[in-house]
């Protein structure tokens, strides 16, 4: 009776182990992944360098303007040192006020441009965020035709330890865009 029952056994443990790695590959509970790396796409993007290069101009003329400022209150406080010895204590309290003064429109100045939401903040968003949403779109319609569930930004903060290519759905997007060629791929 043994020997009947054991065969039995060994064939049921065959088919269920068979059945669950069929199950484990199948896509039936499994979700689908995919990455891309968006800071290559946006650099393939003529109009992404266009805005870089505009909010590079702009960032350059903000800090050239503050350096000048800075250069102002620097001359300020040079000249009330060669001259202190000849000044009233009222007219160097005048002086170190509108120093003050100059050093806090300075600071202020500072903030309007390069501080949080400032015009440096303002200018980049209105520039890239156009760019950004059209890169976005051709990243939802290749996870739609490709039925992803998830894509992840590999260029981002996010750590991948490994990343198997054909995942990679980088070339997609840049093709979704026009962008693609052929001897230029990611992978």
């Amino acid at each position: 009776m043994v020997d009947i029952v054991f065969p039995y056994r060994r064939v049921l443990l065959i088919v269920f182990v068979t059945l669950c790695a069929l199950l484990a590959t199948s896509n039936v509970f499994g979700q689908k992944f995919g990455y891309i790396n968006t800071e290559f796409v946006l650099n393939k993007m003529p109009e992404y360098q266009e805005a870089q290069a505009e909010i590079q101009q702009l960032a350059s003329q903000w800090t050239s303007e503050i350096q000048g400022m800075q250069q102002e209150v620097d001359d300020m406080y040079s000249e009330l040192k060669a001259e202190e010895v000849l000044l009233t204590a009222e007219m160097r309290r005048e002086r170190t006020e509108a120093i003050q003064e100059k050093e806090q429109m300075l600071k202020e100045y500072q903030q309007k441009v390069f501080g949080y939401e400032g015009l440096y903040t303002l200018k980049k968003q209105e520039l890239i965020k156009p760019i950004q949403d059209q890169v976005f779109e051709a990243v939802e319609k290749v996870a739609e035709e490709n039925k992803l569930q998830i894509v992840f930004d590999k260029s981002g903060d996010l750590v991948m330890i490994y990343t198997n290519p054909i995942h990679d759905y980088t070339d997609f997007v840049l093709d979704e865009l026009e962008l693609g060629e052929r001897e230029d791929t990611v992978r």
